[in-house]
């Protein structure tokens, strides 16, 4: 009897070690993907996929105020259901102002506003590469 108490115990000690460890191992995961912990490959595609256009760019610069104002109020009717990623100077030379945008289905959308605050086009979906092969 006293043989089968102790492998018992033994078996026990080892059964309750391995779920511990099981635990800590899975919360770790859980608390690494919660605080964004991962590597910078998949934390780039995460970037990329919530803001397609990338970064804001060093020749373009945020709109504040009174114009940040108006180009988001004309994105925003011109895309309603739509979210403002963020509105800025546009280099590119298609409009005065631009306001990055998503979609209410997801995809990414660009209104490009005048120096006279009126709407001069949407651009939906991935923007095409930089005109004449310029990097962006």
């Amino acid at each position: 009897m006293d043989g089968k108490t102790r492998r018992w115990s033994l078996e026990r000690t080892i059964v309750i070690a391995a779920v511990a460890f099981g635990v800590a191992a899975g919360s770790y995961g859980v608390a690494s993907a919660a605080s964004g912990s991962s590597s910078s490959g998949s934390q780039a595609a995460a970037t990329s996929a919530r803001q397609p256009w990338g970064h804001q760019r060093s020749d373009e610069t945020l709109l504040t105020g009174d114009a940040a104002t108006k180009v988001r109020d004309l994105a925003l009717a011109k895309v309603p259901g739509g979210t403002i990623v963020r509105v800025e100077t546009d280099a590119d030379g298609n409009a005065a102002y631009e306001a990055h945008m998503v979609k209410a289905d997801g995809t990414p959308a660009t209104v490009y506003v005048s120096k006279a605050f009126a709407v001069v086009s949407v651009q939906t979906g991935m923007p095409g590469p930089p005109p004449n092969g310029a990097s962006a």
